[in-house]
């Protein structure tokens, strides 16, 4: 099992109580949410692609309640700066001074609301943010709170009057995750649930940002086996020469699955990775960071799909501790 502090909880025992919370306000997505804690525990940044109205920003808001983090929310628009992302020095008549006003990125956790309808100007002021985890601003370096957790989010199908993001932006994100819409049974809930109030008024702070940055180190000590390290490289490698792709995982990539298994395993209560841990975050991970061939995406086969493939013909090492 793995090794804690008894002033803290471990990353299993935290990512449960963490899932418990927010599904009170999103109703049978278990599994996304999952992924978000994950990505929450990686110390990552998520990208949220779907379609307006099922629950990208409740979840955002539902994650900050739970953590006890402050919550930002930022509306990229075509006529958004970058200070206005990242704060500016503004005149004080008081003291005739010039003092640093921080900008919305200065939270815990920051939701940038359609990131693509901004100007590539104002992306890459959030790129740094997301990257650097600072603010560069009147001359001037400025630490982000920590912990802090970019949620980005990005409608699928209404492109008209957006700045697609660049390759060396999406790869800067850990994870891509969608939502969806939700089942029959999981519809009607909702209806219920919000018939006399909103369900995130019953999210409560289950943790703290202190145990939660306690829990995002144990994951990092989560052991990583030699063939398991080789394991994820010839995976990374294999997006690289497959034949539906046009570009493959960059080694950034690789730093990621290896970080997304080592937190997997630890909030399954596992102090080794697993190749079947691996296995379970290679799609998360990889997807958002390949690109396929113009002929397969028309075909419909998924990005997804492929990382399967390369699942499936790239041999696992044994499970060894």
């Amino acid at each position: 099992m793995l090794e804690q502090s008894q002033s803290s909880i471990s990353p299993q025992e935290l990512s449960e109580k963490v899932v418990y919370q927010v599904e009170k306000a999103i109703t049978g997505k278990r599994e996304s949410i999952r992924q978000a804690v994950l990505t929450l525990l990686a110390n990552g940044h998520m990208l949220l692609e779907d379609i307006p109205g099922v629950g990208k920003t409740t979840l955002a808001k539902a994650i900050a309640q739970s953590i006890g983090g402050e919550f930002r929310r930022i509306q990229f628009t075509p006529d958004l700066l970058p200070t206005d992302i990242t704060g500016a020095a503004v005149y004080s008549q008081k003291d005739q001074e010039f003092h640093f006003r921080p900008g919305p990125v200065f939270g815990n956790v920051v939701l940038v609301d359609e990131v693509n309808r901004a100007t590539p100007k104002t992306q890459s002021a959030l790129l740094e943010a997301m990257e650097e985890r600072q603010v560069s601003a009147d001359g001037q370096t400025r630490p982000l709170p920590k912990p802090f957790l970019v949620i980005a989010t990005q409608n699928n199908l209404e492109m008209t009057g957006t700045y697609p993001l660049p390759e060396a932006q999406l790869d800067r994100f850990f994870s891509r995750i969608s939502l969806g819409y939700p089942d029959r049974q999981a519809e009607a809930d909702i209806l219920q649930s919000q018939q006399f109030g909103h369900p995130l008024q019953l999210v409560d702070q289950c943790t703290t940002l202190e145990e939660l940055q306690a829990a995002q180190a144990v994951c990092r000590s989560v052991h990583l086996h030699e063939s398991i390290r080789f394991y994820i490289v010839d995976l990374v490698r294999a997006t690289r020469e497959h034949a539906l792709l046009l570009v493959g995982s960059s080694p950034r990539g690789a730093l990621f699955l290896a970080l997304a298994s080592q937190v997997y395993a630890a909030m399954r209560g596992s102090n080794f990775v697993r190749p079947d841990d691996v296995k379970a975050v290679a799609g998360l991970v990889l997807s958002h960071r390949i690109i396929a061939r113009s002929e397969v995406q028309a075909r419909g086969t998924t990005n997804l799909q492929i990382v399967e493939q390369i699942l499936a013909s790239v041999p696992a090492p044994l499970p060894v501790e």
